[in-house]
C-alpha cells in the first residue's frame, strides 16, 4: 500500500531519477520493495548499494537470493573516491561485463535525494539483522520503506548499428608518389554501463592528440618552406572497443574495393594513439620490432632521443606482443594495420593492453592529468617532426625544441577538447552517423585538414559476437510505502476490536436482559 503523507499527494512519486541499466542485462523493468545488502532476505528485492561499499561479494549475493533488481549509486565527483575503491571496481566491471545475468543492473548518480532513500533503507535493512524477533516485527510494521518503479517496454535487441569514422589528410609537397604517414585514433568509448562512459584517458586522449597534431602540421604545411615531401592522413575510428571494427572496414575499403588511395602504395607507418592522458611512462607497442634503416625505426629512435634530452622525468620503452589470431579481441588498434602487413604501432602510457582503465565507466575527466597529456602530445609530435624533416640526419641538436613561441603545444585547447569530449557519454551504440558529436568532430578536422569525410559501415556482430540492447536509460520512480505486513497487523487490530465490540455487545445484552428480568420478578413480588 502508498503511504499518503501532507507533504505528498496520495501515489505521487516520492523521487524519481535516471538510471542506466548494465550492459550485461536483459530485463530492464520492475517494481519492487528497496533494501541495501545489510537485509537477510534479497529476494524480489531492489538491492542498493554505494559504489564506495561495493564488492563482487555482496552483487553476488543479489544475485544468488534472485533479487529483483540492483542500484549501484555512484558519487557525483568520481575524484572524490579513494584510489583504492575505483581500481577494485576496474577489476569487478569485467566479470560483471562478462556474467549475462536477467536480474536488472542500474547505475544511478548520487544526490540528496537519492541518498536519503539510500539511508532510510539501509537503517530497515540493519534493523532486521540485529534485533530479536519481536522488535523486527514491530519496526516492519511501523517503519516507511520505498517501492522503486520502473515503466517502459522490455529491452529489445538492436538489429542494425552503424559504424562511422572519420578521415582526412594533408597532401605532401612533391610528386604523386610520396609516402603517407597515417595517424590513427579510435573516439569510442565503453564501460558497465553505456551512458556513464565517458572514456577519458580511453580514448578521449588519443582523440585529443590527434586533433592537436593536426593543428600543428597543417600549419607546418601552410607555408612552402615548411612543406613536407610526406602526406599526412589523420582517421578517427569508430568501433574501437569492438575489436576496432571501424579499422578493419576502412581498411577494407581502401585497400579492397578502390584502385586510388593513399594507403595503398607507400604508408612509411601507421602511427596509433591510445591513453596519453596520465602517469610518467610511455611506451611504443609494437607486433614486429622495427628493422634499423626504415622509417619505423627512425620514429622509434626519435621518441628515445627526445624523452631522454628533453623529458628525464618520463620512462620509455618499447613493448613487443605478438599477435594472437586465436583471441576474440585484438589487442591494440595498430595491430589491425600489422594484419595488412602495414607498418604500424600504437603510443601509450599503459605497459598492457589488459589493464582495467581502457573499459571502465570509471575513465572520467578527473582522472586525466592535462599537464601529462600536453607533454606527451609534445613528445609525438617533436619525434614525428623530426622524422619526417630528417632533422637528425641534418645535424640538429637532441635538445632542439621546435615546437615554441607561436608554434607553441596549447594546453589550453587540448584541456578544452577533452572537457568536450568526455562532456558526453561516447559508448559505440549510443553514436548513430548524424550525432551532433559526429558533426562537431568532422567540423573540427575540417579547420586543419582537407577531404575531411564521414565513412560509414554495418558493424559485423561476429567479430566480436555480440547483442545490444536499447532501454540503455530509464526513470525510476521510488514511492514512499507501508510494507504488507503493517496491512496484515491493521487487518488484525480491526478483527481484535470488532471482536472485543462484539463481545462486550453480547454481554451488555445478556446483562441488559439479566435486569429486565431481576426487575420484573420484583414487581411481581
Amino acid at each position: 500500500d502508498f503511504l499518503s503523507s501532507s507533504s505528498l499527494p496520495f501515489y505521487l512519486p516520492f523521487f524519481s531519477c535516471r538510471f542506466m541499466p548494465c550492459s550485461r542485462t536483459r530485463n530492464a523493468v520492475l517494481n519492487t520493495e528497496a533494501r541495501t545488502v545489510e537485509a537477510d532476505v534479497l529476494s524480489r528485492r531492489c538491492v542498493m548499494m554505494r559504489l564506495v561499499d561495493f564488492s563482487y561479494e555482496q552483487y553476488q549475493k543479489a544475485l544468488r537470493q534472485s533479487a529483483g533488481a540492483v542500484v549501484i549509486i555512484l558519487p557525483q565527483a568520481m575524484s572524490s573516491v579513494p584510489q583504492d575503491v575505483v581500481r577494485q571496481f576496474m577489476e569487478i566491471e569485467p566479470e560483471m561485463l562478462a556474467m549475462e545475468t536477467i536480474v536488472p543492473v542500474y547505475f544511478a548518480v548520487e544526490d540528496d535525494e537519492l541518498l536519503s532513500i539510500y539511508e532510510q533503507t539501509q537503517a530497515a535493512s540493519a534493523s532486521q539483522g540485529s534485533a530479536s524477533a519481536a522488535e523486527v516485527l514491530l519496526h516492519t510494521a511501523t517503519a516507511n520503506g520505498f517501492q522503486m518503479v520502473t515503466s517502459g517496454a522490455q529491452s529489445k535487441a538492436v538489429s542494425d548499428w552503424l559504424i562511422t569514422s572519420v578521415e582526412g589528410r594533408l597532401t605532401g609537397l612533391g610528386g604523386e608518389d610520396l609516402p603517407t604517414i597515417v595517424i590513427v585514433a579510435h573516439y569510442d568509448s565503453f564501460g558497465v554501463a553505456p551512458w556513464l562512459s565517458h572514456g577519458a584517458d580511453s580514448n578521449a586522449s588519443g582523440i585529443s592528440v590527434l586533433l592537436e597534431l593536426a593543428r600543428l602540421f597543417s600549419r607546418l604545411y601552410t607555408y612552402k618552406r615548411t612543406h613536407a615531401g610526406y602526406n599526412l592522413l589523420f582517421f578517427a575510428s569508430g568501433g574501437g572497443k569492438f575489436n576496432y571494427q571501424g579499422t578493419k572496414r576502412w581498411l577494407e575499403d581502401n585497400l579492397d574495393h578502390t584502385d586510388s588511395s593513399l594507403l595503398q602504395d607507400n604508408v612509411a607507418f601507421v602511427l596509433c594513439l591510445d591513453t596519453l592522458g596520465r602517469g610518467n611512462s610511455l611506451h611504443l607497442h609494437v607486433s614486429k620490432p622495427p628493422k634499423e634503416g626504415t622509417l619505423q625505426h627512425a620514429f622509434l629512435r626519435e621518441l628515445e632521443m627526445v624523452v631522454a634530452s628533453q623529458f628525464s622525468e618520463v620512462q620509455f620503452s618499447m613493448v613487443h606482443k605478438k599477435i594472437n589470431l586465436a583471441d576474440d579481441m585484438l589487442a591494440w588498434e595498430h595491430e589491425r594495420f600489422a594484419i595488412r602487413r602495414l607498418p604500424a604501432f600504437t603510443v601509450s602510457h599503459l605497459e598492457s593492453h589488459r589493464d582495467s582503465l581502457r573499459n571502465s565507466i570509471m575513465d572520467v575527466r578527473a582522472w586525466v592529468d592535462t599537464k601529462a597529456l600536453t607533454r606527451n602530445t609534445r613528445i609525438i609530435a617533436e619525434a614525428l617532426t623530426r622524422v619526417i624533416y630528417n632533422l637528425t640526419e641534418k645535424g640538429a641538436p637532441a635538445d632542439l625544441q621546435i615546437f615554441t613561441e607561436q608554434m607553441e603545444i596549447q594546453e589550453e585547447q587540448l584541456e578544452s577538447v577533452m572537457d568536450w569530449l568526455t562532456s558526453q557519454p561516447r559508448a559505440a551504440q549510443l553514436i548513430d552517423k548524424d550525432s551532433t558529436f559526429l558533426n562537431t568532430l568532422e567540423y573540427y578536422m575540417g579547420r586543419y585538414l582537407k577531404d575531411v569525410k564521414q565513412h560509414h559501415v554495418k558493424a559485423d556482430k561476429r567479430d566480436p559476437e555480440f547483442v545490444f540492447y536499447d532501454q540503455l536509460k530509464q526513470v525510476m520512480n521510488a514511492y514512499r510505502v507501508k510494507p504488507a505486513i503493517f496491512d496484515l497487523l491493521l487487518a488484525l487490530c480491526i478483527a481484535a476490536y470488532l471482536g472485543v465490540a462484539y463481545i462486550a455487545v453480547q454481554h451488555f445484552g445478556l446483562l441488559y436482559k439479566t435486569v429486565q428480568r431481576l426487575s420484573l420478578k420484583t414487581k411481581q413480588q
